[in-house]
């Protein structure tokens, strides 16, 4: 009995070295061969094999689902290890630590070299920690300086953001689109000048369109600058209800008291026409790209048809 239970001592301890075989050497050439799938501008689509499922998720999300200008805004993310400039990030791994059997940190130093292979002595190296976990018998990237709990909040927050966007958008096509001549589609564009608590504030547009051929034809359109109030059902926003600034004469005095601190914003905004259009455009592609709509252009009566064009060419 005692020469049984000393068998499966040591075919115990023997499968629990097997499960550690992996020495600092091979762990070391893992983690360099990873580096090559540190996102700089675009996620690669080999990145797949040697990501973890969950990252992989997380930062196709980031650099393909969400608006291109959101992202964009967040060096972190597209700039992850590199700058602009010319430069390519060339990889040190100076040590790996195991935390257990699946887990593992690789310290990393990053200079930035110059695209003819050169580099100057006093650039600067900067330190920075690549987290592997083993799936499946492989060694995978599973975070990079922790930017998996970044990509984790700002999609959370864009989520709430769109659907924040959706319940201003939808109340104004029930609530103030049918005041207008209908069209096929309609299509709000918000400008939002600013959000407090449960009330945003904002120069919201009406615009119905009809198609034609690959082409939006503006139907009709307004302007309806106001604060709405947000309450919410179940987590999810609803428009609760809608201040208005007045016309004509209680324009200035009503938007004056409507939008408060916010005045300033609101005004240079409402009166800018160009920067108007151009949020219009943006909203426009986001609609376009989540409706798969075979639409390209959009044309204002009297005015010549304006492309609609994304940045990113990831909106079919």
């Amino acid at each position: 009995m005692r020469m049984m239970k000393r068998i499966v001592f040591f075919l115990f301890t023997a499968l629990a070295l097997a499960g550690c075989t992996d020495t600092e050497q091979e762990l070391r050439e893992r983690a360099a061969e990873l580096c090559m799938y540190i996102p700089d501008h675009e996620l690669l689509a080999e990145s797949k094999d040697y990501l973890t499922e969950d990252f992989y998720a997380l930062l196709d999300t980031m650099f393909y689902r969400l608006p291109e200008h959101e992202a964009m805004d967040h060096e972190w993310l597209y700039y992850f290890v590199t700058g602009n400039g010319g430069t390519m990030a060339d990889f040190e791994v100076t040590q790996v630590e195991r935390t257990d059997k699946r887990h593992a940190v690789a310290t990393i130093l990053v200079r930035q070299v110059w695209e003819d292979g050169s580099y100057a002595e006093e650039t600067d190296l900067e330190e920075h920690k690549l987290y592997m976990e083993k799936v499946n018998g492989k060694w995978l990237m599973a975070d990079f300086d922790g930017h998996k709990e970044d990509c984790s909040r700002y999609i959370a927050n864009n989520r709430r953001e769109q659907a924040l966007r959706r319940a201003l958008s939808d109340y104004l096509i029930r609530e103030i689109g049918p005041h207008y001549l209908l069209g096929e589609l309609c299509i709000p564009t918000l400008m939002i000048v600013a959000e407090e608590e449960e009330q945003v504030w904002g120069d919201f547009w009406i615009f119905w369109y009809n198609t034609s051929g690959d082409t939006l034809k503006t139907v009709s359109g307004g302007s309806h600058p106001g604060v709405m109030t947000i309450r919410y059902d179940n987590g999810s926003p609803i428009v609760a209800s809608f201040e208005q600034v007045e016309d004509g004469a209680q324009f200035l005095p009503s938007a004056e008291r409507i939008f408060k601190g916010h005045y300033d914003i609101f005004h240079n905004m409402h009166a800018n026409q160009t920067v108007r259009e151009a949020v219009r455009h943006e909203q426009l592609v986001e609609y376009i790209r989540d409706n798969r709509l075979n639409i390209h252009y959009y044309q204002d009566y009297g005015w010549p048809a304006v492309k609609l064009e994304s940045n990113t060419g990831n909106y079919d």
